[in-house]
């Protein structure tokens, strides 16, 4: 495993970690046992991985702390994350409060190395700053170590909500989407968070688009649609093939993954999975050496114009 410095941190993390949420959920998604799950994560972590990411809303966190159990907590940076906003709430702060609680409790420790609020939107992020205070009592307490923030990419596929965010410069951590597909986090989010040391995850490295043929091709021909790339760049049957040849990629998704893991700014690339087997396999990949220079000119002139989809 390699390891990076998560900005001013200065928690040491495996550049592979392990993302607890998305479609698999470690393996309840596809309804595995939860002794499948836990397995799971414990051969994470015996090759390496030392990130785990989950959240208070993926029903996971039980099992990454009964993963963990048996390592030294030292060993281990966990992040998780509170489900917002919390509007509907009549004491935000309250809630916030024993939602940490609840978190502490099923992840079987008594402080959490990165505690986020999850998926701001724009529009959000004045309320989500008004949480600063509860959560900075919280850290003093000794029950966060440090604040993240991550965006809905989604809903903001062009990261409207941490330039707010990075404009603060409150958020020890932040978590943003970027892949090869939509690379404006490089222009829009990189310098800020070079410039302030700030710890960046990298979540939606490969998506639908990435590890299934007919929705890459969708998706290359709504981009022609809207005018974001040009329609003579790529082939449209397989608009990724040159990855394979002149990237000298094992698959689309090992490209995928080995463009984001050697992206200046990012710390960690954050994969998702129910199988042991894929997990081997997205590890593998991050650790190889950066696509050739050509593959990557390629990419980076293709769509370097996309701000306006997420892989999906």
């Amino acid at each position: 495993m390699e390891f990076s410095t998560l900005g001013r941190t200065g928690l040491k993390v495996s550049v592979a970690g392990l993302g607890c949420g998305g479609p698999s959920r470690l393996g309840l998604g596809e309804k595995k046992s939860q002794k499948e799950c836990v397995a799971l994560v414990r051969r994470a972590l015996e090759l390496g991985v030392n990130f785990l990411d989950t959240a208070e809303v993926y029903g996971t966190e039980e099992i990454v702390g009964k993963a963990v159990s048996t390592f030294p907590r030292d060993r281990i940076v966990l992040s998780t994350k509170k489900t917002f906003p919390l509007g509907r709430f009549r004491d935000p702060a309250r809630e916030l409060r024993k939602s940490l609680e609840q978190s502490l409790r099923r992840l079987g420790t008594d402080y959490i190395d990165i505690y986020h609020l999850h998926g701001v939107e724009p529009e959000q992020y004045a309320s989500a700053s008004e949480l600063l205070p509860p959560l900075v009592k919280l850290r003093e307490e000794g029950k966060i170590r440090f604040l993240g923030v991550t965006e809905a990419f989604v809903e903001d596929p062009a990261h409207r909500m941490l330039q707010q965010a990075l404009e603060d410069g409150d958020w020890d951590v932040v978590m943003v989407g970027f892949n090869l597909l939509n690379q404006s986090a490089r222009d829009l989010v990189f310098p800020q968070t070079q410039e302030r040391n700030i710890g960046v995850l990298n979540m939606f490295a490969v998506r639908r688009a990435l590890s299934r043929p007919e929705r890459l091709r969708e998706v290359w021909a709504e981009l022609v649609r809207t005018g974001s790339v040009d329609p003579r760049a790529c082939n449209p049957e397989d608009p990724l093939d040159f990855l394979l040849k002149e990237g000298r990629a094992s698959t689309t998704m090992d490209g995928a993954y080995r463009y984001c893991r050697h992206e200046p700014g990012v710390h960690v690339v954050l994969s998702g999975t129910g199988s042991v087997e894929h997990l081997e396999a997205n590890i593998e990949s991050i650790l190889k050496p950066p696509l050739p220079a050509a593959a990557l000119a390629r990419l980076n002139e293709t769509f370097a114009e996309v701000d306006c989809i997420t892989g999906n």
